[in-house]
């Protein structure tokens, strides 16, 4: 029984060595409101409002700025979630983010959008709710840091014993955890903030609220014991660390819609506490009434409101107040200050209807909205698939290359607009988006693409609909060990019969007319891997690169080539120049200048004393490529893989492919043979490029 105490014992004190009691200390301090004051003169800031303190809290994670097309964004690596490990993370949306700080920016200033409902506005899936989570998670986290504390305080009170005898002591919490500095009345504040922090410090103490009824209730009945002396009513103050969760309902709230019968306005702004109605005598006594509404418990932080033009209309109202006027109206209690961000999401139908409700006027004159549409950048799209799909995660399963690759294509394909001009394909533009370069296509073009598509992510296909499907390949038996780009782009396809967002048999045709462009973008994709992979030989490219510089030296010096076999002395081999050539697209008429351009390069290295290098010439390097992949595509026999066994020969050549595709591209043993078989049956039905 011993040895079992000493194993839990052992357990236990391992367990509690893991706590950091520096930390807890610092979370849980607390000390008089003298001790406060201090605080708040070597570091005024602790009193921020909580636009303010978002404000601050995000950029306390650094920004990145960078050009794109000619115009200035920034990347706020606050939204990467790099302290969650990038759960949450939010991809290609910078710019949209960028509108919703700059109006956190505009309201830690004081400039109106403080008195604003920040509503993110856009389709299903398209990060609205992940941004809000973002914001409460990290308003958690950042006031456990030095630099976000916050404080409240608590009253210590004398209360009648319940036997009858005596009094005992008791602790009441500010139920709305109010700024310490709320206690001083206002008429008094700005002679001691300004004593506290001058403006010259590049901060200025907020001019706070009233103090909550329950605490104002307090407040008078102690000043009136002790004849108005401030100084014996602050003796029952104590001040503590407020730490916000919106686990515990610190600081952070959330409310969402549900049915109108069971649910009513009390949820945000308080109820009576019947129990307490008897101690206290009246149902209109503050210390009977509990002041845990969302709205109060979310003073000082942040209220989320999941799918806010849902509510009834009696909650909207609700709002009207709280936004302009950062008060709320408790029941049978007057107006009560509250300092907290008010956010909210919705979708485009509610947006609609707000939009034509002409009660709502009101509110829509008090809403900043945020367009959050779905990305349409395919590098951003790839990371989301990435973050949940990838060889931590997916353990038993190899995902072939380009597979999530082709998926977000897809996705991408069906939020974008047609283009109204430029003879462009919607593939193009994607590409475009993307970052390539097409010819006769500047930035300038693609700003005017953007401008011109203005309703370009609102619609399409979301992100959560490719997961859903990425999944269903992944348990799908068809697999082997290994899921391919076909899979996956045959349940998106499958998909589309059922999905409840596609209203009409239109989208479905013209959403599969997109699969179908993906398919041959990937057919494209791949045939060059196996191009490259079988011409990755570089002894074979060496050779067929000397065999050419040795044509084009005796070419244009106007000389004759020795042949190594026979030691005849020839013509320059003019076919096989060409068929070089030709390769990148150098014609007839232009031969001559690329041949002298050629050896102008070798020349002038050689005068720097630098010895030439194929792969320093971007464009010849290719040609070469190309030219090895057609002659040695036959003697590697990929048009009789989909119909006969192979020769030892030919396997052992095969084999090499398939190694090259592995270590250079990330196939795997199932995918690297699949691919193969793929693009053989391609050359079969003769569709190669020559």
């Amino acid at each position: 029984m011993k040895d079992v105490e000493n194993k839990g014992s052992s357990w236990i004190s391992r367990i509690a060595a893991l706590q950091d009691a520096k930390t807890y200390a610092e979370l849980h301090w607390e000390g008089s409101f003298e001790d406060y004051l201090e605080i708040v003169r070597k570091n005024p800031k602790v009193t921020r409002t909580a636009f303010q303190r978002i404000y601050d809290m995000i950029l306390s994670h650094g920004k990145t700025e960078y050009i794109d097309n000619k115009k200035k964004l920034i990347r706020y690596h606050f939204f990467s979630d790099e302290k969650f490990g990038g759960r949450d993370a939010i991809f290609g949306l910078d710019v949209p983010l960028m509108k919703l700080v700059n109006v956190f920016k505009s309201a830690a200033q004081g400039y109106g959008t403080e008195k604003r409902v920040i509503l993110l506005h856009g389709p299903v899936g398209s990060s609205k709710s992940t941004i809000a989570r973002l914001l409460k998670k990290g308003l958690e986290e950042y006031s456990k840091t030095p630099e976000g504390a916050a404080y409240t305080f608590s009253w210590t009170l004398d209360k009648k014993n319940p036997d009858g005898a005596g009094t005992v002591r008791e602790k009441m919490k500010c139920p709305m955890n109010e700024e310490p500095l709320n206690l001083i009345p206002r008429e008094w504040r700005s002679k001691v903030f300004s004593e506290l922090s001058s403006p010259d410090n590049g901060y200025s103490i907020p001019d706070g609220s009233e103090l909550c009824p329950a605490c104002r209730y307090v407040f008078k009945d102690l000043m009136t014991q002790y004849k108005g002396d401030f100084a014996k009513v602050i003796e029952h103050i104590t001040v503590n660390r407020l730490v916000f969760s919106e686990k515990d309902r610190v600081g952070i709230g959330t409310f969402q819609p549900k049915d109108e019968k069971n649910q009513d306005s009390t949820e945000l702004t308080g109820d009576i506490n019947y129990r307490k109605i008897a101690e206290y005598g009246s149902d209109s006594d503050p210390r009977a009434f509990n002041f845990d509404g969302e709205f109060n418990i979310a003073n000082r932080g942040l209220i989320e409101f999941v799918e806010v033009l849902k509510l009834d209309v009696a909650f909207l109202y609700d709002l009207l107040g709280a936004s302009q006027e950062h008060k709320i109206k408790p029941k049978k209690f007057p107006q009560t200050d509250i300092d907290e961000v008010i956010i909210g999401h919705t979708n485009e139908p509610e947006f609609k209807k707000l939009e034509t409700n002409e009660f709502m006027e009101a509110l829509r004159d008090r809403t900043v909205k945020i367009d959050i549409p779905y990305i349409t950048k395919l590098s951003e799209e790839v990371k989301i698939y990435e973050k949940d799909f990838n060889s931590r995660a997916i353990k038993g399963k190899h995902i072939a290359p380009h597979t999530l690759e082709m998926a977000a294509m897809w996705a991408v394909l069906t939020r974008l607009e047609e283009p109204k001009k430029h003879n462009l394909s919607l593939l193009q533009k994607l590409k475009l988006y993307n970052g390539k370069t097409l010819p006769n296509f500047t930035e300038d073009n693609i700003k005017e693409l953007r401008k011109e598509a203005s309703r370009e992510g609102l619609d399409g296909i979301s992100a959560r609909y490719i997961q859903d499907k990425i999944s269903n390949a992944l348990v799908s038996d068809k697999g082997e060990g290994c899921i391919n780009p076909f899979m996956v782009l045959n349940e998106l396809e499958a998909g589309l019969k059922g999905h409840s967002l596609i209203n009409s048999d239109d989208a479905r045709k013209r959403f599969r007319e997109m699969l179908t462009s993906v398919k041959q973008e990937y057919e494209d994709i791949v045939k060059n891997e196996v191009q490259r992979a079988i011409s990755a030989d570089e002894d074979a490219i060496g050779k067929l690169c000397g065999n050419y510089i040795d044509n084009i030296k005796a070419y244009t010096q106007k000389e004759k080539v020795k042949n190594k076999y026979t030691g005849l002395y020839e013509e320059p081999d003019e076919r096989l120049m060409r068929s070089i050539e030709e390769k990148i697209d150098i014609p007839d008429s232009r031969k001559d200048d690329f041949r002298r351009e050629i050896m102008n390069y070798i020349g002038a290295l050689a005068v720097d004393g630098k010895t030439f290098n194929y792969r320093t010439n971007e464009r010849l390097h290719k040609a070469l490529e190309l030219k090895l992949f057609e002659d040695q595509k036959d003697s590697i026999k990929l048009k009789n893989l989909v119909s006969t066994v192979v020769d030892k020969e030919t396997q052992e050549k095969i084999d090499l492919v398939k190694d090259r595709l592995m270590k250079n591209y990330g196939y795997c043993e199932i995918c690297s043979t699949d691919v193969l078989n793929f693009v053989a049956s391609i050359f079969a039905r003769g569709d190669a490029k020559e």
